[in-house]
């Protein structure tokens, strides 16, 4: 095993060197002087940081709005980069050790269950769409509570194909949720974004995408990280939900409201403690431990990793086991006191889209 990573480290080094030969400024957008959400030039800078998971190359700014308080990564990346930036994040040979304790934030069986029940409240729709479905898993377990829903998904991999093949979804879109829309116009009475919008480039024109795939009367159920918990004072840079360079936007709710309902929607449910993801302290830890351990063997780093760091790297792993068990534990235990106080890490918003068509 050990040897075939080694093997496929080997392989795709000189790849990687030769793109990071002609320098990382490249993949950056021209910087933005104003709001891209609200247009003001009262600007901050809110986080100056590294790819603190792959440790590729390169710095990342987030910056904040003075007057509507939007956070939006400046200079963004551009398509370019965010393909250089997530190429070989989860079964290349950047699958580093904080990636995976990264992973474990996944939803689990309870919360997708909790966020079927949650648009239940407010409607039992007969065909709904999940955006950025992955391996389909949300639309496979609502099935146990909305049983006469149809569920197809959306997605740029091809994962939905086979979530179609193994009977997860009935149908799958392949590609993006805005050059698919006007094809899937009126099609919905139901639509999901979980943890979606931070990652578009334009929050807002996937928005005017959903308006366009829902029926009149029909749900958008959005799940987001909140820019407002107070772990970012907390945690800093190494709050997981910055995830920079991933993350390109950080909407604050009241924006997000505002925009639904600009755009004839009527917010029907606010929730900020239901959706928490129950690790913060885990995954900071494993962050910072990240940063400071011996580097792993990754193709872009110009010399290989020699078995001596790579041994210590690994030892120093196992001795921080205790420290990470404890944090995840902390996580676990905390958020039914956190979760009333501000510390809760995401929002869910249900709004309904208006019947003027």
């Amino acid at each position: 095993m050990a040897t075939d990573a080694a093997q496929q480290v080997a392989e795709r080094r000189p790849a990687y060197l030769a793109e990071l030969a002609q320098g990382t400024e490249r993949f950056h957008e021209p910087r933005r002087t104003d709001c891209p959400w609200c247009g003001s030039e009262r600007l901050r800078v809110r986080l100056r940081t590294t790819d603190l998971v792959q440790h590729k190359p390169g710095t990342f700014t987030l910056d904040q709005c003075g007057d509507c308080a939007h956070s939006f990564q400046n200079p963004r990346l551009t398509p370019e980069g965010l393909d250089f930036y997530g190429r070989d994040r989860h079964d290349g040979p950047g699958g580093t050790e904080a990636e995976r304790l990264l992973a474990a934030a996944a939803p689990g069986t309870g919360r997708h269950l909790a966020r079927a029940r949650a648009l239940r409240a407010f409607d039992e729709p007969e065909c709904w769409l999940d955006v950025a479905t992955g391996d389909a898993r949300f639309p496979a377990l609502a099935r146990q509570v909305l049983p006469y829903t149809s569920f197809d998904g959306l997605d740029t991999g091809d994962g939905v194909e086979a979530a179609v093949r193994e009977g997860r979804i009935e149908e799958g879109h392949r590609g993006r949720l805005t050059d698919l829309a006007e094809s899937l116009a009126g099609r919905y009475d139901a639509m999901s974004m979980f943890h979606y919008l931070e990652h578009s480039r334009d929050p807002r024109e996937e928005l005017r995408a959903a308006r366009t795939v829902l029926r009149p009367g029909g749900h958008l159920m959005i799940e987001a990280p909140d820019p407002e918990c107070r772990y970012t004072k907390v945690l800093g840079k190494w709050w997981a939900p910055y995830v920079q360079p991933r993350h390109l936007h950080l909407v604050p709710l009241a924006n997000l409201r505002a925009e639904l309902t600009e755009l004839g929607f009527s917010v029907v449910g606010v929730e900020r403690r239901a959706p928490h993801v129950p690790y913060d302290l885990a995954p900071a830890l494993a962050l910072f431990l990240n940063s400071r351990l011996p580097k792993a063997d990754l193709p872009w780093r110009a010399r290989p990793a020699t078995p001596l760091r790579l041994g210590l790297r690994q030892a120093a792993w196992w001795a921080s086991a205790p420290l990470l068990a404890t944090a995840y534990g902390l996580d676990r235990a905390l958020p039914p006191l956190l979760t009333r106080t501000g510390f809760s890490n995401a929002y869910r918003v249900v709004a309904r889209r208006g019947d003027d068509g």
